[in-house]
């Protein structure tokens, strides 16, 4: 399993109306082999400022054991060399057979202190797996990552790729929805 390039990204929901639309649409990239969502955070903030938080993967247990055995192998190796690797490989895979894939775990995020009360949130580690051809040949030319982000629709409009109009709309919808 080639691992692709992972991303955090961080979604807020003012007034959240779930009706499985997001699931289904990482599904469907994922069925395309487009993302996989390797671990995921639903947090709810209540109005008293109380959370509740869901875990969602749509990892099959292979890639969870084997992407499990990979992350305690880094972790292994950075403690004790190449015996810590093999040692951390192993409980590696055996904590994502159990127990699936939690990168998230219990820790605290500073981005949760953000959520504001009554609103939710999703923390969503996603892995390009589209991108791993494209990544692959960029290193094989000698190329490297210098940086990485996402382009406001507002500053499309300057190189001609969007209209005012919808870079409005857009830059809108990205920064309001929900907020009523």
């Amino acid at each position: 399993m080639a691992i692709g390039p992972v991303q955090l990204i961080v979604l807020g929901f003012s007034h959240p109306d779930f009706h499985g639309e997001v699931i289904a649409e990482l599904e469907r990239l994922r069925e395309s082999d487009t993302v996989r969502v390797i671990d995921a955070l639903a947090v709810y903030k209540d109005s008293r400022g109380e959370l509740e938080v869901e875990h969602l993967s749509n990892l099959t247990q292979e890639e969870a054991i084997e992407l499990g055995s990979k992350v305690g192998a880094l972790v292994g190796l950075g403690i004790a060399g190449e015996e810590g690797a093999e040692e951390g490989a192993e409980a590696g895979a055996e904590e994502a057979a159990e127990e699936g894939i939690h990168v998230f775990g219990d820790a605290e995020w500073d981005v949760i202190e953000e959520i504001p009360n009554d609103s939710a949130a999703a923390l969503i580690l996603l892995e390009h797996h589209w991108a791993v051809p494209l990544r692959d040949a960029i290193f094989r030319a000698g190329g490297f990552r210098i940086s990485d982000g996402f382009i406001s629709p507002l500053d499309l409009v300057q190189i001609g790729l969007a209209t005012a109009e919808e870079a409005k709309e857009l830059h809108t919808m990205e920064h309001t929805a929900g907020k009523h």
